[in-house]
């Protein structure tokens, strides 16, 4: 009898043990964390209107909240406000970004997450009329971020031009292209940008942002073959050393709540 009665205790135990350990096991932490997608132009590279950024803008936010990230934390900022009814961004001017995002990452107790697409050149990438050189994008994540683990993605021509000045032991940099390479799709029949289409379709199957970062390589690498878009633009990773492990272990990729929406910008 007591054997038995030790036996269910021991049963209780590990029962309780995995309802309430299993569960943190998929708590990433994202919720926590401070995001700002900007969508830096409404043109292709024609110069014809085009919805190319605002699409990718647009659904890689949803993409963020399906792995955790907190719809009140995601900030959006497009050159077009007013025709997106639907998350209602913020317009896409340098002090408007500056200081909504310095101001969310400061009340976020969690990290940072920074994602810009748009036309670029060697020194900068487009944002409204003004050309943003790496200099400033590395100051809105220094003042707003500091030394947060910070993810930054640039998507945009000769985007490997904004690592140098950004980097950290606590940040991951992606680009979309090298410095002295283009980035391929900102044409006005495209979607998405080639590099942000990757990222859209990459997100729901990596399980951590070093993980979406090769995905996303080896899909712009065949898609670029497919099309024949040559030199390739070699998307570009650089990973502190600080980072690396806890967006591999502590920040892995977990699903969202059912029915999270994307957050509007203020």
């Amino acid at each position: 009898m007591m054997r038995r009665c030790n036996l269910l205790i021991e049963l209780c135990i590990a029962i309780a043990a995995m309802v309430f350990v299993v569960p943190s096991a998929f708590a990433n932490g994202f919720d926590s964390w401070a995001a700002v997608i900007v969508a830096g132009d409404a043109h292709a590279h024609s110069g014809a209107p085009s919805e190319v950024f605002d699409n990718g803008r647009r659904d890689i936010a949803k993409a963020l909240v399906a792995i955790g990230f907190s719809q009140s934390r995601i900030l959006q900022f497009s050159t077009q406000p007013a025709k997106d009814q639907e998350t209602h961004p913020g317009n896409a001017e340098n002090d408007a970004i500056y200081s909504g995002f310095k101001r969310l990452a400061q009340q976020a107790s969690g990290g940072c997450f920074v994602y810009f697409t748009s036309h670029g050149a060697p020194s900068g990438i487009l944002v409204g009329n003004s050309l943003v050189t790496p200099r400033a994008i590395a100051q809105l994540v220094d003042d707003s971020c500091a030394d947060k683990m910070t993810v930054v993605i640039i998507s945009a021509c000769y985007s490997g031009v904004f690592i140098p000045a950004l980097q950290r032991d606590t940040r991951m940099i992606m680009s979309a292209a090298r410095k002295d390479r283009t980035s391929f799709g900102c044409g006005e029949a495209n979607q998405y940008t080639f590099f942000d289409e990757c990222v859209v379709k990459s997100l729901p199957a990596a399980p951590s942002f070093p993980g979406l970062a090769s995905m996303v390589q080896s899909c712009v690498a065949q898609r670029e073959k497919d099309e024949n878009a040559t030199p390739p633009s070699e998307p570009q990773v650089s990973m502190g050393a600080v980072i690396a492990g806890s967006l591999a272990n502590a920040y892995a990729f977990s699903p969202a709540p059912t029915g999270s929406a994307v957050a509007s910008s203020p």
